[in-house]
């Protein structure tokens, strides 16, 4: 979450976020913020998925508990980025926006977090598969893959215009 208030900042201060949004509609300025949120998740966030099931042996938890909590963090760590692109948007013409983003998103990772700690919970604690938590990290995460983007264009436009 730390490095989502900069997801827009230097595209803002060198000028390409104004030339972005200036001759395109919605769809494609959100195309490019989907790529951008997805080039961000994969640099900061897809190593730690990759080094979490080290961790886990560590800790030594079982086997099919490490694929639910891979499952969890995968699904619901790139909802966290599109749901920060959103806030990251709406608080771009801000001087210290941190603060602000961190007030409007939070709300917002609350059922993700809920429903990430539900399914290796289940998982831990139980043999059986947890599908109901994953159908609803899934479901947010594909929500906010379609509306996140385009939410955040129209912020840019907004806050830019």
């Amino acid at each position: 979450m730390l490095g989502l208030e900069r997801l827009f900042q230097e595209d803002k201060e060198e000028g390409s976020l104004d030339v972005m949004i200036m001759g395109k509609n919605f769809l494609t300025i959100a195309l490019i913020i989907f790529i951008k949120c997805l080039a961000h998740w994969i640099s900061t966030v897809l190593p730690l998925i990759i080094v979490a099931p080290f961790c886990a042996i560590l800790l030594n938890m079982e086997l099919f508990a490490i694929k639910a909590t891979v499952i969890s963090l995968l699904f619901g760590t790139f909802a966290i980025t599109l749901i920060g692109a959103v806030g990251a948007a709406l608080t771009i013409a801000l001087p210290r926006g941190g603060m602000m983003l961190s007030i409007i998103v939070l709300p917002l990772l609350i059922p993700v977090l809920i429903f990430g700690v539900s399914a290796v919970h289940a998982a831990t604690e139980t043999a059986v598969i947890p599908i109901t938590p994953f159908l609803f990290l899934l479901a947010i995460t594909l929500l906010f893959s379609i509306f996140g983007p385009i939410t955040a264009a129209v912020a840019l436009k907004c806050t830019s215009g």
